[in-house]
């Protein structure tokens, strides 16, 4: 066990890993190499964020790839600036609102299938910020899809619980050769999908969303029914992004603006900066309890108002103000569970607005990848890239080794719905990159910029966990002092109440998840509050949180990766 630097009775298996002149934290051990390399050929974060995400698109296939969706958020230390480079896709301009009505969406397959924009955001990267060739930046990722990699236990088993993944033809033709999923250490080779990296490493954008990919996607989509058409690919940009900040107790937290749910951290730690969290002590039940009634009270704000910004006026301003955080607050009762009802943040706004249809009516899981990297230069990169859920669509489109996602999981069908099905539009996300900083940090939308100091990037995948899971690591290396690898390691809950969950059918049992390391007087007295537990494994929670904080006197990276699943922190 590695020695804890305060009196909190818990311990890390994993020792801090350290580093002078850069880092990379991802979820898998060979992605995190590909990233490292390109630190320690010169290339600068964004360089190496982009040899991260194509490596895990070879070696973590079930949480994200080309097929899927984005966000990069990037800190230029010359500049003091953020920049997030917003990679969503929106649903396509074919859909047919009253067929899903009618018939569902489809949580598998080619009718879950939404326009892919990760691609878009990685050439936007690159073209901004980006120093190496990208013929450098794929070449990691190009050498482990052609030739191979062993199959991890953790990759094993999800391979094995897709039927349709097994199943489909050219799925299976990868990924369970001859209707047997492979096995740990079992060879996985991606021949397409390196074909694939190269027609993008030699034509860029145009390759994957008006050339030859483009038709081999459109073409698939055709032949299965779908409704993916030139158009749609030809019309999918990337934007650029101004953050989202709040302050938390002397610290600027930086999120992604709507369509993410980057808020709700903020809105969370709005919130809980009402509270004396240290007199309450780590993971006890006083503390849990306050954490998950804030995240009630932020989550049913964002089922009533949050949807893509270009269709609907987001109170975004409202919802993170400090004054809204205090009459929130308020609603709190430390002594019982709550079933909150959405707030009015226009308030706290210029502007007016009204609330989208909420209404009560199980949670599925989302798997979405998270890395982070700070360079020797001080600049750095939170990505979260995703397909939604494990395997996406579970079928990749032929010839070209892209396992399509199923985004389309995410819409609600409800026309009063704040974030209702419309084609072109782009569907609320629960991906939210983090960055904090020591005093007032860069400019952010209603903020000018301060001289505060990077101390934390940080993230995870989880759908609905993310925020929940974000906000118990922050507030564990604020308030109580933690090192990133305990922050990672701790206990870890997760709330799940109707009807906000982010997956069709939206709905769920009112659950508070608990990984069972907890104490029994922490469970009993969180009983007595009214929560319903759910007892996880030991390690069974949802996400994969990755950390890297710089040390305030010294500059040296402070790495952390979870070890859930294949977490993993390299330093230099």
């Amino acid at each position: 066990m590695v020695q804890t630097p305060h009196g909190i009775k818990f311990e890390s298996n994993r020792p801090v890993v350290m580093g002078r002149n850069g880092m990379v934290c991802a979820g898998q051990p060979l992605a995190a190499q590909a990233g490292i390399a390109i630190l320690q050929k010169g290339g600068n974060a964004v360089d190496a964020a982009i040899a991260t995400a194509a490596a895990l698109n070879v070696v973590e296939p079930n949480m994200s790839g080309v097929g899927g969706d984005g966000y990069i958020m990037i800190y230029n230390k010359a500049e003091n600036k953020i920049d997030i480079c917003n990679a969503t896709g929106a649903a396509p301009y074919a859909t047919d609102v009253a067929w899903y009505r009618a018939n569902g969406i489809p949580t598998k397959g080619i009718m879950s299938f939404s326009v892919p924009g990760l691609v878009d955001g990685w050439i936007a990267a690159h073209e901004k910020y980006g120093t190496l060739q990208r013929s450098e930046l794929f070449a990691a990722a190009i050498d482990l899809a052609d030739n191979g990699f062993p199959v991890s236990h953790v990759l094993s088993g999800v391979i094995a619980s897709d039927s349709l993944l097994c199943e489909f033809p050219s799925s299976q033709a990868i990924f369970a050769p001859g209707g047997k999923p492979m096995q740990p250490g079992e060879i996985l080779y991606q021949k397409d999908l390196a074909k694939t990296f190269r027609a993008i490493v030699d034509g860029g954008r145009d390759a994957f969303y008006k050339g030859d990919i483009a038709k081999a996607i459109v073409k698939f989509s055709d032949e299965q029914g779908g409704l993916i058409s030139m158009k749609d690919l030809a019309d999918c940009h990337s934007r650029w992004e101004t953050p989202i900040s709040t302050s938390y107790r002397d610290h600027s937290v930086y999120e992604a603006p709507p369509n993410s749910s980057g808020h709700v951290l903020l809105q969370e730690l709005n919130i809980l900066e009402q509270f004396d969290l240290r007199s309450l002590g780590c993971h006890s039940a006083e503390i849990i309890h306050l954490m998950v009634e804030a995240k009630k009270l932020a989550f049913i704000d964002r089922e009533a108002y949050m949807a893509d910004p270009d269709h609907t006026d987001v109170p975004t301003l409202g919802l993170i103000s400090k004054g809204y955080a205090k009459d929130r607050a308020k609603l709190i009762d430390p002594a019982k569970t709550s079933d909150p009802t959405h707030g009015d943040p226009w308030t706290y706004q210029k502007g007016s607005g009204t609330a989208g249809l909420v209404t009560t009516a199980a949670a599925q899981e989302e798997d979405t990848t998270c890395f982070v990297i700070v360079d020797q230069w001080g600049n750095a990169v939170c990505q979260l890239q995703s397909i939604q859920s494990s395997l996406g669509s579970s079928i990749v489109a032929e010839g070209t080794g892209i396992l399509l996602n199923n985004r389309m999981t995410y819409w609600h069908l409800d026309e009063d719905h704040v974030d209702c099905l419309q084609p072109g539009k782009r569907v609320r996300h629960t991906m939210n990159p983090v960055m904090v900083f020591k005093g007032d940090g860069p400019a952010s939308e209603g903020k000018a910029s301060g001289g505060g100091n990077l101390m934390l990037v940080c993230g995870t995948p989880g759908a609905d966990t993310q925020v929940q899971t974000n906000m118990q690591v922050i507030t564990h290396l604020i308030d109580f002092g933690m090192t990133v690898s305990e922050c990672v390691e701790a206990p870890r809950w997760r709330n799940s109440h109707s009807p906000t969950e982010s997956n069709v059918p939206h709905v769920c049992d009112n659950l508070l998840h608990m990984e069972s390391r907890f104490g029994a007087d922490v469970l009993n007295s969180l009983r007595a509050k009214g929560h319903q537990l759910n007892m996880m494994p030991d390690w069974g929670a949802q996400g994969s949180e990755m950390m890297i904080q710089v040390d305030p006197k010294t500059g040296a990276l402070h790495g952390s990766a979870d070890p859930r699943r294949d977490g993993y922190a390299i330093g230099w």
